[in-house]
């Protein structure tokens, strides 16, 4: 019903239009479209709109019911198909708009052009905005996936063997697997992915680093001394550590420059603290130690100069959430080395 709602909401700013529900339509014994209206305005008088209706508007569900309505609709005189959902992506959007289907979602964004009438409503919030989706893509577990496929984006994974990599469940894989499909960011049949540039945005404009408790100190040594002194003592002491943000991006681009170290600490962090004679400050700090959210950060790190790095993509995510140098960072970062790993 509230689908059948948007519709009629969509369609009664013409006064000269008149709608009526045809509850019975039926001309095919294999497939009976979720909704078909009759148009009736001064051109013609038996337009037929056949809307087929979906919980989700997803590129690869929407793909499918555009081809669904396109098959339909070939021996059907003067009908109009048109893809009905939640919420309809940007993408989706388009493969509509190249296949000649209308669209409507449920907050009233839509695109209908059919006779004399062309109907385009955009820019409304919509509530529906696949947020639970979102959550479950980047939730913790899954973003140890993402961390993997985006760091080998052309190697063929198995699921076991993403599983094992990622450090997650079978079960795990299979539901981002399904997530990205969706999206078709990667091909169903394997996992390598189609668009990483893609997924890795969404996930940066997601991405929380306040997830991660982080506290800001002092020391006397200077930051490239203090980054070599911490990789030492954590080495010595068996701590799980690695360099991020501008401390991990400079060892990959020269050009970054920087006057704060960061590094994730997974444990004794209060011990590290106390042999380098650190003081916690609120400010001038040229330290911050950040105590993961999911030890997932650490998965991809790499020795460099003999200091660990957390990934390229994970250094990535960590400055874009800082704003002005961090994001041109960020940038640099793509360009000079992650967008070659694709």
């Amino acid at each position: 019903m509230e689908m059948e709602n948007s519709i009629l909401e969509c369609l009664k700013d013409i006064p000269f239009m008149k709608v009526n529900i045809l509850r019975d339509f039926d001309s095919s014994p294999f497939y009976r479209p979720g909704l078909v209206l009759k148009i009736a305005n001064p051109s013609t008088s038996g337009r037929l709109i056949v809307c087929e209706l979906k919980n989700n508007g997803q590129p690869r569900l929407a793909r499918s019911a555009v081809d669904q309505l396109l098959r339909y609709v070939q021996n059907i005189p003067q009908a109009y198909p048109v893809f009905v959902a939640p919420y309809i992506s940007p993408r989706s959007a388009k493969i509509c708009r190249e296949q000649g289907v209308g669209y409507i979602d449920l907050a009233g964004n839509c695109r209908l052009t059919f006779d004399n009438i062309y109907i385009l409503k955009e820019g409304k919030e919509n509530p529906y905005n696949v947020k639970r989706n979102l959550r479950s893509l980047f939730s913790p577990k899954a973003e140890r996936i993402l961390r993997v496929l985006l760091s080998s984006p052309n190697t063929e994974w198995k699921t076991k063997e993403l599983a094992e990599t990622a450090q997650v469940s079978l079960g795990q894989v299979s539901n981002v697997k399904k997530l990205l499909a969706d999206r078709e960011w990667i091909d169903p049949s394997d996992f390598r992915l189609k668009e990483p540039g893609q997924l890795l945005e969404e996930w940066s404009i997601a991405y929380r680093s306040d997830r991660n408790k982080r506290i800001d100190y002092y020391s006397f040594e200077k930051v490239n001394e203090l980054e070599s002194s911490i990789a030492e003592k954590c080495e010595d002491m068996g701590i799980t550590y690695a360099m991020t943000s501008f401390s991990a991006a400079a060892r990959r681009i020269p050009m970054v420059r920087y006057q704060r170290a960061a590094v994730y600490i997974s444990n004794d962090a209060e011990r590290l603290v106390e042999i380098l004679g650190l003081k916690k400050v609120t400010s001038g700090a040229n330290l911050s130690i950040w105590t993961p959210y999911d030890n997932g950060v650490f998965l991809g790190t790499e020795e460099v100069e003999g200091t660990r790095l957390v990934s390229a993509v994970q250094s990535y995510l960590d400055l874009k959430g800082d704003r002005g140098r961090g994001e041109e960072a960020a940038a640099a970062l793509l360009e000079g080395v992650i967008k070659k790993l694709w």
